[in-house]
């Protein structure tokens, strides 16, 4: 029973799952989803009271669980003392206000849970306009089920038309609120299209990290750019998206940007939301998917994120796979291969390795000697806005060591030494 002595929180949850042969992968529920959602749970601020998962040939159309598991539901819930029921499969609007109605406490389902998080820890103005878009998409479906309540005064009179023409307004503030905002992430697609022409047009290679929530991205820019971006471990614990300069190698300067963690029924509201800054991986020079390789269920964790990936449009885009975390891997044999890293980006064990085979993917420089004369001087400023000069000697021409791209090379080859 609920202690009363204990503390109310805002969320005290019942989590609840359905497993079922006819639900796709990104539908089901299992021991170790349900681990997840109560992990997601304990991000919102909210704490998990109990789990339940049920098993049924298929969904119940109208409780979702069926009436038997729905009765134990409830009981569970009212005798811990839960004040919300989330749901670890998706619901259909109709299936969450049966639920809500006959479960007596809120019900919400994974994508509601996930919005909630990204909502309180969006930062930047674009994260928040991204989010705000992703809330709208996802409560227009509902709106019939947040006016039922007029339906219970049976048709009394003044009461049916004026909650139809509500609903409609509401409807219809929410389609223009949604129009505004994908007209303001337009105007961010505007920004960032215009920022990639100017890098490429500097031919600055850019890195793009992806992987699976609480992977270890944050802490491995931090570790690479020797940044303070906070990376703590929980899951979103980064959504804004943030870029550094990486020194890659001597010869090779990059842009490398962290991405918004990915995670198993990450809801389509937001992944379309997110567009606006997930399709810089599609523009990427190089993806670097980070792997938590400490977590027994990272092959299922990398292939949500290999789907997302090929999802957003850059299944093309190279990528290196970075196993992180290595200090705490328990099985015998790290995974290696061409396109395989392991690392610990919080002790920096393999850090080493990981430039060096990023320098192999990226760099494609050249340090060359150039003889240029007193009256082409003013291609030594063009040489300090394009490539790294090393040095200049003033002799019977001008002697420049620079490390140049080869469209640089190609515009300054008439003044190449021989070498």
């Amino acid at each position: 029973m609920f202690d009363e002595t204990q503390p109310k929180t805002i969320n005290r949850a019942v989590l609840v799952g359905l497993c079922s042969p006819v639900l796709t992968r990104e539908e089901n529920a299992g021991d170790d989803t349900l681990e997840e959602l109560s992990a997601l749970l304990e991000t919102a601020g909210g704490v998990c009271l109990g789990t339940v998962l049920q098993n049924r040939p298929s969904p119940d159309p109208r409780t979702f669980i069926g009436e038997g598991k729905l009765a134990e539901v409830k009981e569970l819930a009212q005798d811990l003392g839960a004040d919300i029921v989330i749901f670890d499969n998706p619901l259909s609007p109709s299936q969450q206000r049966v639920l809500t109605e006959e479960l007596g406490v809120t019900v919400i389902d994974r994508a509601a849970l996930i919005l909630d998080i990204f909502a309180k820890r969006a930062r930047t103005s674009e994260g928040r306009l991204q989010v705000e878009l992703a809330q709208y998409k996802y409560l227009l479906p509902r709106l019939t089920g947040m006016w039922k309540h007029l339906e219970r005064q049976e048709g009394a009179i003044g009461t049916r038309g004026p909650g139809e023409t509500q609903l409609e307004s509401d409807r219809r503030a929410i389609h223009r609120k949604i129009d505004k905002l994908e007209a303001d992430l337009r105007e961010v697609r505007r920004v960032r299209a215009t920022q990639r022409e100017r890098r490429e047009k500097n031919e600055v290679p850019v890195i793009a990290i992806v992987g699976y929530t609480n992977a270890g991205k944050s802490t491995l820019l931090n570790a690479l750019t020797g940044s303070d971006i906070p990376a703590n471990d929980r899951l979103f614990d980064t959504l804004d998206t943030t870029t550094r300069m990486l020194n890659v190698s001597d010869t090779c300067t990059a842009l490398i940007s962290d991405t918004v963690g990915f995670i198993s029924k990450l809801p389509h509201q937001l992944v379309d939301a997110f567009k606006a800054t997930l399709e810089e991986l599609t523009f990427a020079d190089l993806l670097l998917h980070v792997i938590d390789a400490s977590d027994p269920r990272w092959r299922e964790q990398a292939e949500v994120v290999d789907r997302l990936v090929v999802e957003l449009g850059a299944a093309e885009t190279p990528r290196l796979e970075v196993f992180n975390k290595c200090d705490k891997f328990v099985e015998d044999i790290l995974p290696h291969g061409d396109d395989m890293v392991s690392i610990s980006a919080k002790t920096g064990e393999g850090l080493d390795r990981l430039l060096e085979a990023v320098a192999r993917r990226l760099d494609n420089t050249r340090r060359v000697v150039l003889r240029l004369p007193y009256d082409k001087a003013g291609a030594l400023d063009a040489l300090y806005r394009e490539a790294r000069v090393e040095s200049v000697e003033y002799g019977e021409d001008i002697v420049v060591t620079a490390v140049c791209t080869p469209r640089t090379i190609g515009r300054m080859g008439e003044y190449l030494a021989d070498q």
